[in-house]
């Protein structure tokens, strides 16, 4: 266990192409995916045996109290910074990276994704492990993932020559390919798949931030210095940080610095950035199917079901993609899933609530779950946390009517006045 090492985890993003399990308020980060805990947890979680150090977790404002009860049960402590909007990834390092620097402290910045999968975790530790010299020396390292087939949704990674034991040089960083072009990557076994985790030291990225970068690095600390403490988090100046250029770090920094270094990193890793992508790292039946819920797959092969809430059956389908919520349906083929992004920006564009909110929309004190609405009347389902409190507004033209379960609360024990309101 190394004590230098500061994790430092990004939890923005909204995960468009896993719709309509992943949306804008709730992203898949938030969703148990993979696993019976959610991506930020099992994220979270593979920390333990790599540092004792908390984690610094940066994420959209407007899911902060999402994570930080999902941080609450994951047992960790961290630093919870907000940004106001997303910049991509070179700004939110940066504000980790200045945030670990005004705290004293020069460490090593491991840089993760909270919505990666990894399912080797002993095979992750020794691979950070491997990586601790290069960034010891000034490297900012890299983690290439070593590819098990020809892959046209990721970026790639060519190495150079060898750097100490385990590492190499970047060669280059190489964009999405296509199918030709990735099997020919795949035969030449010097390329890798862009991870998009990190290791360096926080002062080391300043400086080639500051070179390569410098309007970045500006707006940055001028949003840290604007930050104000709001009760676990912190808010990062909201005119700065939306003033900041949106660059990821592959771009701003990575491309350029004559620093850049690789280790190469075979632990079971996806991004799971798509459905294909989760049914390929799934478990699955005789069939091929990936079956999620209450399912009956009758002749249906190489095909994933995910039943939230109803029973789901299928009969003669092949090679689909099956989503059930509670307000929507996805039924797509598995070679078009990285499209589903595009019904994502239709439902945007029609001004649809579904492209950004689930029936059930989680609050601080709990949740509400929409059963029905119609013209001038609407049906809530209303599940406050044990000691929660909601918060209370006045409207002088709207009723409403209250039933609370005794199973629940006494109903003697509510008290709202009859103009009272919770939204």
């Amino acid at each position: 266990m190394n004590t230098g090492v500061h994790p430092v985890i990004m939890a923005g993003g909204t995960g468009s192409r896993l719709w309509p399990l992943s949306r804008q308020m709730h992203p898949k980060q938030f969703l148990p995916l993979a696993d019976k805990q959610s991506m930020l947890q099992a994220t979270l979680g593979r920390l333990d045996g790599i540092t004792e150090a908390q984690p610094i977790l940066i994420c959209n404002e407007e899911h902060r109290f999402l994570a930080a009860e999902q941080v609450r049960q994951s047992g960790k402590t961290p630093s919870i910074l907000l940004e106001p909007e997303g910049r991509n990834t070179a700004p939110a390092i940066t504000l980790a990276a200045l945030h670990a620097l005004d705290c004293g402290e020069d460490p090593l910045l491991l840089i993760l994704a909270a919505d990666h999968l990894i399912q080797q975790v002993e095979a992750f530790h020794l691979t950070i492990e491997a990586a601790l010299p290069l960034a010891q020396e000034g490297k900012l390292v890299t983690f290439g993932i070593v590819p098990t087939h020809a892959e046209t949704g990721y970026g790639y990674i060519q190495r150079g020559c060898a750097l100490g034991e385990k590492g190499f040089k970047v060669e280059r960083f190489v964009e999405k390919p296509d199918l030709p072009t990735a099997e020919s990557y795949l035969a030449s076994e010097d390329f890798f798949w862009n991870s998009g985790m990190f290791l360096f030291r926080a002062s080391r990225y300043i400086e080639e931030l500051e070179l390569h970068a410098p309007d970045i690095l500006v707006a940055c600390r001028r949003a840290i210095d604007e930050g104000q403490r709001d009760l676990d988090f912190l808010r990062v100046g909201k005119e700065a940080f939306t003033a900041c250029p949106e660059n990821s770090i592959d771009y701003a920094v990575m491309e350029k610095t004559e620093s850049a270094a690789m280790v190469s990193l075979d632990a079971g890793w996806s991004d799971i950035g798509s459905w294909s992508a989760l049914w390929e790292v799934s478990d699955k039946d005789a069939d091929n199917n990936v079956l999620h819920g209450d399912v009956l797959a009758e002749s249906s092969s190489n095909t994933l079901v995910q039943a939230e809430h109803r029973f789901v059956a299928t009969l003669g389908v092949d090679n689909l993609i099956i989503v059930e919520t509670k307000d929507a349906v996805l039924v797509a083929h598995k070679e078009k899933v990285q499209d589903v992004k595009n019904i994502v920006a239709k439902l945007k564009e029609l001004g649809r609530d579904e492209y950004s909110n689930h029936r059930e929309v989680y609050r601080p004190w709990g949740t509400y779950d929409s059963v029905d609405h119609g013209h001038r009347y609407q049906v809530k389902r209303i599940m406050v946390k044990p000691g929660a409190k909601l918060s209370v507004q006045m409207h002088h033209h709207r009723a409403e009517h209250w039933v609370v379960p005794e199973s629940v609360m006494p109903a003697s024990t509510l008290s709202l006045s009859p103009s009272a309101s919770i939204f």
